[in-house]
C-alpha cells in the first residue's frame, strides 16, 4: 500500500483537501483587505452617523468587502459575482475609507478579488519539480533504441 492510497487523517490534510475546492488566497486576502480598513477609520460611529451618508459609506464599504470575503471561501461557486463586486468596492474605498485604508486595504481588496476572479475550479493539482522528473524519467525508462 502506497502512501497516496491511505487515507488522510488529521486535521492538517483535512485543512489542505478543503482549502484546495476553493480560492482561499483569493478570499482570504480580500477579507483582510476589508478588515484592515475597518481598523484604519477613525471617526466613531456616534460621529459618522451624525455626519450622514458620505460617512457611513467609510464603514458600509469595507464591512462588505469582509463579507465577500468570507463568501468566497465558503461558497466559491459564486465566487465571479463576488470577485467583480469585491473589486469594485475596493476601488470605492479610495473615496470613502482613508484612501482605502492608506493603500494597503484596497491593495489587499483588488488582489484578493483578482485571484478569486481567476481560480479555475477543475485544474489539476500542480506537481513538483521532482515528481515531473520521476515521471519524465519513467516514460523515458520504457522506451528502447530499435
Amino acid at each position: 500500500m502506497t502512501t497516496a492510497d491511505r487515507p488522510r487523517q488529521g486535521l492538517r490534510p483535512a485543512f489542505r483537501h478543503w482549502r484546495a475546492r476553493r480560492p482561499f488566497w483569493g478570499g482570504l486576502l480580500l477579507a483582510l483587505g476589508g478588515g484592515w480598513i475597518l481598523l484604519t477609520e477613525k471617526a466613531s460611529l456616534k460621529v459618522v452617523l451624525h455626519i450622514g451618508m458620505q460617512g457611513l459609506a467609510g464603514y458600509l464599504l469595507p464591512g462588505l468587502m469582509l463579507l465577500l470575503g468570507l463568501l468566497i471561501l465558503f461558497n466559491p461557486a459564486q465566487r465571479l459575482f463576488y470577485s467583480i463586486t469585491g473589486v469594485l468596492l475596493s476601488l470605492g474605498t479610495w473615496v470613502t475609507s482613508n484612501l482605502g485604508g492608506f493603500l494597503i486595504g484596497l491593495l489587499l481588496g483588488v488582489t484578493g478579488s483578482c485571484l478569486a476572479f481567476g481560480w479555475l475550479p477543475d485544474q489539476e493539482p500542480r506537481r513538483g519539480r521532482r515528481a515531473r522528473k520521476q515521471a519524465k524519467s519513467a516514460d523515458g525508462a520504457g522506451l528502447t533504441k530499435v
